[in-house]
């Protein structure tokens, strides 16, 4: 069952566990927006942690291309599908 937020849900919103969480929870606000089953002040309250988990799933990914710069030595390499290597 969906969550419902107040205007003070996201004061006390806890940080994320993960990435994947953080992406499940906000399809999940984005649903609840596209609905526009949601009063005012919890569309705002929706739309503020919506950009907290932006700036949290962007954090995680700066974080992870960090990684795999390090893995490849410093140079991130273009993905090539493994059918457009054999061209």
């Amino acid at each position: 069952m969906p969550k419902k937020l107040t205007a003070d849900a996201t004061d006390a919103a806890p940080a994320p566990a993960s990435f994947e969480e953080a992406m499940a929870e906000l399809a999940q606000l984005v649903a609840q927006m596209e609905a526009g089953q949601l009063p005012l002040e919890a569309s705002v309250a929706a739309y503020a942690r919506g950009s907290e988990l932006v700036k949290f799933c962007a954090a995680q990914l700066e974080k992870v291309e960090s990684q795999v710069k390090v893995l490849e030595g410093e140079m991130l390499k273009p993905f090539v599908e493994s059918g457009e290597a054999e061209q």
